[in-house]
């Protein structure tokens, strides 16, 4: 989690839809709850960009598919939702929390959690981020970088799939975050909705959980926006030198071809 992909383990039981927005904490959220809850977490933001070209193509197809208007539809979604959850205690961030709805049926005994924050502040956060993963020239970049290659198509689809059909736009602004939270309100039952904010630490969260709270452990204090963004700038640069290696190797072959064909 964080700039590290969480491996599943074939004992854990999926307990809590982390249902907050991403850039309201959930890096720190999942940290908590994988020790709460002694398991690992799928943390959206970090385990699609971070795991295989299989896994990310899937996310695209299970995407594609939405809004759901068929049974084959809804039976390609929640397939895949059954399989990419399995061996986690919880997911957070996007793009689980953008199906809760059907969590919630595959999972009808896990609570839904949704982070918070200032509203404002959140939508200053995630324009910024919005802004910095759709210029241009990051598809061309990362073409050349397995999984990554993927991920503007993956950006691609979100914009017109599950997304766009909850918010009603492409982009993320300050609706979003008021639409996120109604909606919420609208399909999860009022018993196993909760929300909490990271920066008030274990005590609150420990009570939704019905669990103690951990004594002498600091609740994690992660930034979503360095723990996201620095697998980004990671990947971009090795992008750029796999570019720098195959443009030298072909000034090589042109240098060479140029030397023998003057000879």
């Amino acid at each position: 989690m964080g700039q590290t992909v969480s491996t599943p383990s074939p004992t854990a039981k999926f307990q809590v839809i982390g249902a907050g927005l991403s850039r309201t904490g959930t890096t720190s959220f999942g940290r908590a709850l994988s020790l709460l809850l002694s398991g690992p977490v799928y943390h959206g933001g970090t385990q699609v960009i971070g795991s295989s070209e299989a896994h990310i193509k899937s996310w695209i197809r299970c995407i594609s598919h939405t809004p759901i208007r068929s049974a084959a539809d809804a039976q390609i979604v929640n397939a895949w939702l059954r399989e990419v959850f399995a061996g986690y205690v919880a997911c957070t961030d996007y793009p689980g929390a953008q199906f809760t709805p059907e969590l919630l049926a595959l999972h009808p005994d896990a609570k839904v959690i949704c982070t918070m924050r200032d509203p404002d502040r959140w939508a200053e956060s995630i324009e910024a981020m919005a802004k910095s993963v759709t210029m241009w020239h990051l598809r061309v970049i990362l073409w050349p970088v397995p999984t990554m290659r993927y991920f503007v198509p993956y950006l691609d689809a979100t914009k017109v799939g599950r997304w766009k059909e909850l918010y009603g736009v492409e982009t993320a602004d300050r609706g979003v975050w008021d639409t996120h939270i109604e909606w919420l309100k609208t399909v999860v039952p009022p018993e196993r909705l909760f929300f909490f904010d990271v920066r008030d630490g274990w005590e609150p969260l420990c009570k939704i959980l019905g669990v103690d709270v951990p004594e002498g452990v600091e609740f994690p204090r992660d930034n979503d926006k360095e723990a996201v963004e620095g697998i980004i700038k990671a990947q971009v640069m090795r992008g750029l030198m796999i570019w720098a290696a195959i443009l030298g190797g072909l000034a090589v072959g042109l240098g060479t071809w140029w030397t023998l064909r003057a000879r």
